[in-house]
Parts: C-alpha cells; sequence; structure tokens
C-alpha cells in the first residue's frame, strides 16, 4: 500500500469543477464541500452511521461528512429489521442518516432537518480541500457469515482511495476528460460504494444522483448527464434493459459487477449502446482487485500491485490496498502472475456421482438457453436422514414448458446436473443489486416443496 499519510477527500480542484447532477442541474466543487462541511456539524454524537440516503448525491454527502467528524459508516448487505438489530448490537451507538421516510429502528438525522439553515459558500471564495488520514477507518462493510450473523470488514481511507484510483486507471477515467457516472446499483452495496461514487470523488467525475432501477428511469438518468458517460450495472440491469425496446443513449463506457456477464448478454450488449462493456472482480474482503473486457477474453487481469497465491488448498490475495493476505471464496486458476480464470464460487461447487460442477457455471448453461429471460441453480441444504437432497433451478421462460426447457438443458450439461425440479417463475426474486441471497432461494425452494406436497395430499 501507499506509504502517503494522507490523501484528499476529492481530486477535484477548482470551486466549478461539476462532482454530481443532481434533477438535470449540476453540482459545484464550492457547494457540495459547503454541503459536507454543514452536515459533518448536524451529526449527533455517535460514532457509527447508517447511511440509507437513497439520493446517491446526498450518500456521497454523508460520507464525506463522516469522515470530516471522524465517524464512521457502515454498509450492511441489507437493511432487514434483523440485519439492523444484528448490527446495531455490534456498534450500539449506531445513527441513522435518511433522506426518506424509513421504519428503520435507529435514531434518525433526516436529511432535510440536518441541511436546514444551511449557508451557501459565498462566491469566489478559496477552496479548501479537506485531507483525510491514509489510517482512519471510513467504512465497514459487512458480509453475511456462514452463521446468518454479519462480519465486519474494516476499510481504511487509505486503501479504499488506493482500489478506486487503480480502477479508475484501469477504465480510462483519468484521460483528463470529466466524466459523468449513471449507476442502477444502490451506494450501499460495496460495488456501489467504490465504482460509482468514491471512483468519481477520486477521478475528477460527476455522479449521477439518480438509482435507476427500470429501464425508462435508466435511459432518462444516461440522457440528463453529458458524455463521456459510465453507466454501471449488473447483469441482471443489463438483460432488462436491453430487452426493454427503448431508445437507450449510448454510455461510452459500460461496468458490470456482482455476477459473472454471459458472453452472449457482453457481445449483445456492446452491439446494441455502442460502448465497450469492462467487468470489475472484488468482494467485500479485498476490494476490486481485477478486470477484463468480456467480449475479448475470459481471463481477469490483476490490478497492479495485488498478487495471488495458493497455500492451505485456497487461493490468497494480497499487496496493493489489500492490507493483509486474505483468502479467496471463489475457485480461481491462477494463469500468470497477472492473469486467472474464475470457476465460480468454493461453496458453489457441487458433486454429484463423482462429477464436479459449480452453481455459476450451471446457471450460466440455464440462462444460455434461447428463450430463458433468467434463471438460476440451487442446492438446498443437505436435510440429513433418508431424504436425498436434488439440485434444483428456477427459470423465467414465457412460452416454455418445463419439458422443453430440460430437453434443451441436456444439450448443455451432463445428465448428473439435471435439475429436479425445474421450476418455473414469472420473474426471480433478485436483491436491489440483482443478486439472489441464499435465504431467498431457501424459501423459494421450501415453498415450492411446500405447494407440491398440497398437490400431492
Amino acid at each position: 500500500m501507499t506509504s502517503l499519510s494522507t490523501f484528499p477527500l476529492v481530486t477535484h480542484t477548482h470551486a466549478e469543477d461539476v462532482v454530481a447532477y443532481a434533477q438535470g442541474k449540476p453540482i459545484s466543487l464550492a457547494h457540495f464541500l459547503a454541503d459536507v462541511r454543514h452536515l459533518a456539524a448536524a451529526l449527533p454524537a455517535g460514532r457509527h452511521m447508517l447511511n440509507a440516503c437513497g439520493d446517491r448525491y446526498r450518500f456521497a454527502v454523508g460520507v464525506a461528512a463522516a469522515l470530516l467528524a471522524d465517524k464512521i459508516s457502515l454498509l450492511p448487505p441489507s437493511l432487514t429489521p434483523e440485519m439492523v438489530r444484528q448490527v446495531k448490537r455490534y456498534a450500539p451507538d449506531l445513527f441513522c442518516l435518511t433522506d426518506q421516510p424509513q421504519s428503520i429502528d435507529l435514531p434518525r438525522l433526516a436529511w432535510a432537518d440536518a441541511m436546514t439553515d444551511r449557508t451557501p459558500a459565498p462566491a469566489g471564495a478559496p477552496i479548501d480541500i479537506p485531507q483525510i488520514a491514509a489510517a482512519q477507518t471510513a467504512v465497514i462493510a459487512f458480509t453475511s457469515g456462514s452463521t446468518g450473523a454479519p462480519v465486519a470488514h474494516r476499510k481504511n481511507w487509505g486503501g479504499l482511495v488506493s482500489s478506486v484510483r487503480a480502477e479508475a486507471a484501469r477504465l480510462g477515467l483519468l484521460d483528463g476528460r470529466r466524466h459523468s457516472i449513471v449507476a442502477t446499483v444502490p451506494p450501499q452495496h460495496m460495488y456501489g460504494f467504490e465504482s460509482s461514487v468514491l471512483i468519481a470523488l477520486q477521478s475528477g467525475a460527476a455522479l449521477s444522483a439518480a438509482h435507476p432501477f427500470y429501464p425508462a428511469d435508466i435511459c432518462a438518468a444516461l440522457a440528463a448527464v453529458p458524455r463521456p458517460c459510465m453507466l454501471v450495472t449488473t447483469p441482471v440491469h443489463l438483460r432488462v434493459l436491453l430487452g426493454s425496446g427503448l431508445s437507450i443513449p449510448s454510455p461510452d463506457l459500460v461496468l458490470s459487477a456482482t455476477a459473472p456477464l454471459p458472453p452472449q448478454l457482453a457481445l449483445a450488449t456492446e452491439a446494441s449502446l455502442h460502448a465497450p462493456v469492462l467487468e470489475i472482480y472484488g468482494c467485500t474482503e479485498t476490494g476490486q482487485i481485477a478486470s477484463r473486457r468480456t467480449t475479448e477474453s475470459a481471463q481477469w487481469r490483476l490490478f497492479p500491485e495485488i498478487k495471488l497465491h495458493a497455500a492451505q488448498d485456497r487461493i490468497w490475495a494480497s499487496g496493493g490496498h489489500i492490507e493483509q493476505a486474505m483468502p479467496m471464496a471463489d475457485e480461481l486458476e491462477l494463469l500468470t502472475d497477472q492473469h486467472f480464470l474464475l470457476h465460480g464460487r468454493t461453496a458453489d461447487l457441487v458433486n454429484i456421482a463423482g462429477k464436479r460442477s459449480s452453481l455459476d457455471y450451471l446457471s450460466f448453461q440455464l440462462n444460455a438457453v434461447p428463450g430463458v429471460l433468467d434463471g438460476t441453480f440451487f442446492m438446498p441444504d443437505d436435510a440429513g436422514g433418508e431424504t436425498v437432497t436434488r439440485l434444483m433451478a428456477f427459470a423465467v421462460a414465457p412460452g416454455m414448458t418445463a419439458l422443453a426447457l430440460l430437453a434443451a438443458l441436456r444439450e448443455r450439461v451432463d445428465a448428473n446436473f439435471i435439475p429436479r425440479p425445474l421450476v418455473l417463475l414469472d420473474a426471480l426474486p433478485r436483491n436491489s443489486t440483482g443478486k439472489l441471497p441464499r435465504d431467498t432461494l431457501l424459501a423459494l425452494a421450501r415453498e415450492h416443496q411446500r405447494k407440491g406436497a398440497a398437490h400431492a395430499g
């Protein structure tokens, strides 16, 4: 990691530099810094803050204000009541910053209340960029542990800055042009936090305050910002966007993460949007560490200074912004000192009758079947006893029967991995980042089993 003791809050340098676009209007660096300092002075006494702002600009101001006030922003994987309770047990002094009505059971600071009586920065006032200590804990990101309890991962400011600056260099955002960034992922997610908020602050780019979800909203958000523009999104959002039939304003770059991007979807996206599609690879524990252009290669290329090595039957990542060597939860095949292949998560490996595959690979083959709009494989927990735990699959395939889809799958996967059952649905219950959490799939599997038992009765 770099030996610098401090990093600036932002790399924008002039008062009139645009930091964000909100409701179609530019927000200058001077305006942003005034908002940050005003909010920092209004934050309550607790050291830990849950930033639930839906507006991406307000979220960014909240994170920056917390840094100035030496408070820590917490990023849990969800805002369910149980997750909030568990995070509150971790940080009893936790309070919530929000810009919308919330049912979160925490002391709350409303954005509107905090920003009351804010005084605009005087025109022509000198710009003083805050310097943040590299060692200062900026955020604590949580992953769901094997027991379901959230596991905390501290991220210091220096490591986060080093990570997103390496990403910005890899994506070409440091070419001197002022990029706009539109994102479909929430800023509370580690990918959205790094690739739509921090990267803007550390590359001179301007973030869009919008959080578009539906295709029409994505198109409107793209149309509302100047080019060059980067769209930060997920495979699920891309698939729906391309299938909408709308006239999509072309971004100059598309960035995808949260799940491997099928090559067919990457090709279709580049052909439709006339922009290169890149993927970012990483995890909460390490931050982002590699990228690839999916249409050119299946290989991932590590960021500078990041190293991978095999030890104790695992692949470990170290170097660069990673403070200590971390074991990866994925099956990685090391090709060179800079390149690797991703074969899916270690926990997703399945072994049936001596044959091995991964749920990611099987899901990829399912989604490659013509007519399938969305789909995933799932292996329920072993129930023990004499009950056989069977591989399942859920798919959205309008106009197809389960029998027809199974026949198509037999052309693509070994007979051992044909799902029993294959459940056709109108839509998969994906979360805001396009993921399908295991507990959601488990509930879906149990619901199907109950219906099957009721029909049998």
